[in-house]
């Protein structure tokens, strides 16, 4: 029982770093109606819209088993960088600022959540292991 409530510990701070990343998710899923870009730019916002679903399911799944989740990290780390060149690859023409940077602050959000959390697991294994 010990040995278990210890490494639970151990693992407390990469479960709160994948907890920002469900609220990372939510945020970029509702981004285009929060920065209002929806009607304008409907292509971007379904983007968001379906990789902040998937940010928040992975981070959902993740904070409950973080010793399982240093491979997800790298989707995680993929998704943080597709919102970045999202507005530049979705919508070329039209991307407009408000897009642009809500997605760039989001999306280098989520990319570092995930080194976080990979380091963090990493530590984790070589003090252990």
């Amino acid at each position: 029982m010990r040995e278990r409530y210890s490494r639970m510990l151990e693992t407390r701070g990469v479960a709160a770093v994948e907890e920002l990343v469900i609220l990372a998710g939510i945020y970029a899923a509702i981004s285009g109606w929060v920065v209002h870009f929806a009607a304008a730019q409907p292509e971007l916002a379904l983007s968001n819209l379906i990789t902040g679903i998937a940010l928040a399911v992975l981070g959902l799944c993740m904070s409950m088993a973080p010793e399982r989740s240093q491979d997800l990290n790298v989707v995680v780390l993929l998704l943080g960088a597709w919102l970045i060149i999202a507005p530049w690859v979705v919508a070329p023409s039209d991307a407009g600022t408000g897009a642009i940077v809500s997605n760039v602050i989001t999306g280098a959000c989520v990319c570092l959540f995930a080194l976080t959390a990979g380091g963090l697991l990493m530590s984790k294994t070589r003090r252990t292991g």
